[in-house]
């Protein structure tokens, strides 16, 4: 059963006005504007920050995916936006990883699927930064939406350029969801499942919620992400002014340009050596293990199949990826699809890939439900934007928290597979913590 609310009607006309103006801190802009306070950075230096809601809409159910598709079509069809395409109006959010989650406790804010088209948005790419205003609604003047342009103009040109990014809080102190001994037992129990024969793989995922000496700033959290890890996806979600949903991942779900669709599977971990020497021999570990190499072959295989039913799919060469603390086997894969492919079509049957979910997907879902403790909630599930044409950009939100007040709650997850060793896989989520972790020590 589904279930489709739009915060703000689509009968009418979205009309949007864009103009140029000087670079300026998002952190500054984000807590200058209104919630809900959104922002996206990719790897390739498109930044987007959005605050208020010109329009909103929040699904839950099977169907969240289509339903989300079918309430912006209409929300777009009639858009009139002037400015260039790199400040068009889009709808930034995204999902839970179960399609009945429940907005409640830590994910409060946080349904099954929520998208806000902003009233003010700031977008930059290169060394241009343009700011956008838009309205819905019946009757929009585009004579208002340019004053509002203005005025809003006028607020952000009074922003810095840059801005501290302050102390880090500290740590008091951290409790783990699910303690070692519970999760050695969970491990255990999946890998009983494999042995079974009824499951191939499946990730599960712990939580850990550390309480800290002084209050988090979740932008100021997020502009050390960037400073740590500018080769990731970085995002910030904030539906109002307690919790927000932030991560720097490194996972890819879907980019859709015109007919062209890329994506990569990403498995498979080590970490990374103190000097080049243990670095390269960890990355030789890394390529030679019949066991990350079979994990990542499931992942590469897995959305081959998926992407399939859109069109040809290329596969490209397998390679080793490094971030700062951790190394992944990372294969490319791209595929041709059809003009009337929507970006949301693809993120639905790609997620949950087999690197946040398992094989078969329907068995490996089974025994996350059943094992895990806590609630996933947006962890591991597609976060990002689309516009309307129905192009767009989700990662999958991973190495990512909750933050409020003096609490951040992060996730992490690793896949388990046949020969999986409890006490290892423990210590690898460990290490994924650590992305979120250094920031606030």
């Amino acid at each position: 059963m589904s279930s489709l609310s739009g915060e703000t009607a689509v009968h009418g006309t979205v009309v949007s006005r864009s103009c140029r103006v000087a670079d300026v801190s998002y952190r500054a802009f984000l807590a200058g504007g209104d919630a809900p306070r959104i922002h996206w950075a990719d790897p390739d230096g498109l930044e987007l920050s959005g605050t208020g809601a010109a329009a909103a809409v929040t699904a839950s159910g099977d169907g969240r995916f289509g339903e989300v598709r079918a309430w912006a079509t209409q929300l777009f069809e009639d858009a009139d936006h002037d400015g260039p395409a790199v400040a068009r109006p889009r709808l930034l959010g995204g999902f839970a990883f179960h399609d009945d989650h429940e907005p409640e406790g830590t994910w409060a804010g946080f349904p099954a699927a929520r998208f806000v088209l902003p009233e003010v948005q700031l977008s930059s790419s290169g060394d241009e930064t343009w700011l956008t205003v838009t309205r819905a609604g019946e009757n929009v003047d585009p004579v208002d939406v340019e004053a509002a342009l203005d005025s809003a103009r006028d607020d952000v040109e009074s922003l810095p350029a840059m801005q501290p990014s302050g102390p880090r809080p500290g740590v008091q102190s951290t409790t783990p969801a699910t303690d070692e001994a519970a999760w050695h037992e969970q491990v255990q129990h999946a890998v009983d499942r494999i042995a079974a024969g009824d499951l191939q793989k499946v990730v599960l995922a712990n939580a850990l919620s550390a309480e800290l000496s002084g209050d988090v700033n979740p932008r100021d959290l997020l502009e050390r992400l960037r400073q740590s890890y500018p080769s990731c996806f970085r995002f910030l979600v904030a539906p109002n002014g307690s919790a927000a949903f932030l991560g720097a991942t490194p996972e890819l779900l879907v980019t859709l340009r015109g007919s062209g669709v890329e994506t990569t599977a990403l498995a498979g971990s080590v970490g990374r050596g103190d000097t080049p020497e243990a670095d390269a021999e960890l990355a030789a570990r890394l390529r030679d293990s019949e066991k990350l190499r079979h994990e990542q072959r499931l992942v590469t295989d897995a959305i081959v199949d998926q992407l399939a039913a859109f069109g040809d799919v290329t596969v490209g060469e397998r390679t080793v990826r490094k971030l700062s603390n951790i190394q992944h086997l990372n294969t490319p894969i791209t595929a041709d699809v059809g003009d009337d492919t929507h970006v949301l079509d693809v993120a639905e049957a790609l997620h949950p890939t087999p690197a946040v979910g398992g094989l078969p997907p329907d068995a490996a879902l089974d025994v996350i439900r059943e094992t895990e403790s806590f609630d996933r909630g947006w962890y591991a599930a597609p976060v990002g934007w689309f516009d309307g044409d129905g192009e767009g950009t989700f990662a999958v939100g991973l190495r990512s928290a909750v933050a409020t007040d003096r609490t951040v709650t992060m996730f992490a997850g690793n896949g388990i597979v046949a020969d999986s060793d409890p006490g290892e896989e423990y210590e690898e989520v460990q290490l994924k913590y650590r992305p979120i972790l250094d920031e606030l020590e």
